[in-house]
C-alpha cells in the first residue's frame, strides 16, 4: 500500500508540475541553496483531483499511524491549508504553527486552541533539512502539546533531516519521497541516466553540490 502511494503520488506531483527536475539549471531556494530539483506543493491545491487524493491519504496515514491524534497542526504557511483539510475529514481541531510569533495583538505563534496534553499530529507540504518543520514541533511541544509526530507530502530524504528528526524524537512519515520520485521521473522519462546521476549526487550532500554553482 505504502509503495503504491508513493508512486501515485510522485506521479500526480510530476503531472501537474509542483515539482521540478532540472539537472542542467539549478534552481535556487529560499535558504540560497542551488539544487536541481524544486518542490511547490501549493499546486496541488490548484488541481482538484490531486488534492482529493492527496488530502486523503494523509488522512489516511495519520489514522494509521497516530490513531490517537486529538489536534491537527499544520506548519505555515505551505502546509496551513494541507492540514485543514486533514482535520476537515478527520472531523478534528486545527492549529496552525508561525514561523515566528505575530507581531501584534496577542503576540501567538501557535494560532487556534491548544490545550496542555493535547496530542497533535503535525502536518507538513514538504521537509528538507527539517529545520523549519522541527521547530514547528518545538513550539508546539513549548506549548504544552504532545506531537505524536509528522505527517507530510513529500520529503527530500536527505541525511541532515533523518538525523534531525532522531535527535529530536519526531516520527516522519511521508507520501512521497525522493527516491520514488527519482523512480517514477525516470520511468516517465521526465530525466535521462545522466540526470538521474546528478540527482543522486545532489542528494548525498546538497550543500557541497550547490558550492560549485556559487
Amino acid at each position: 500500500m505504502r509503495q503504491t502511494t508513493a508512486r501515485k503520488t510522485a506521479e500526480a506531483l510530476l503531472q501537474i508540475n509542483a515539482i521540478k527536475l532540472n539537472a542542467a539549471r539549478p534552481f535556487t531556494w529560499a535558504s540560497g541553496l542551488r539544487a536541481p530539483i524544486y518542490c511547490d506543493n501549493r499546486q496541488v491545491l490548484s488541481h482538484p483531483g490531486v488534492r482529493q487524493m492527496v488530502s486523503d491519504q494523509l488522512a489516511y496515514l495519520v489514522q494509521n499511524r497516530f490513531s490517537e491524534a486529538s489536534v491537527v497542526a499544520g506548519v505555515a504557511t505551505g502546509a496551513i491549508a494541507h492540514g485543514v483539510l486533514v482535520a476537515a475529514k478527520l472531523e478534528k481541531p486545527f492549529v496552525y504553527v508561525r514561523s515566528a510569533p505575530k507581531g501584534h495583538g496577542l503576540s501567538n505563534r501557535i494560532e487556534g486552541r491548544l490545550q496542555e496534553g493535547d496530542k497533535v499530529v503535525v502536518v507538513e507540504d514538504l521537509v528538507s533539512t527539517g529545520k523549519s518543520s522541527l521547530e514547528a514541533v518545538k513550539a508546539i511541544r513549548d506549548s504544552g502539546g504532545v506531537v505524536l509526530g509528522m505527517v507530510s507530502i513529500f520529503s527530500y530524504e536527505l541525511p541532515v533531516a533523518v538525523e534531525a528528526f532522531r535527535e529530536a524524537g519526531c516520527l516522519l512519515h511521508s507520501l512521497c519521497g525522493y527516491s520514488s520520485l527519482l523512480g517514477a521521473a525516470m520511468e516517465l522519462n521526465r530525466i535521462n541516466a545522466s540526470d538521474n546521476e546528478i540527482l543522486q549526487e545532489w542528494k548525498k550532500d546538497p550543500l557541497a553540490w550547490s558550492m560549485k554553482y556559487q
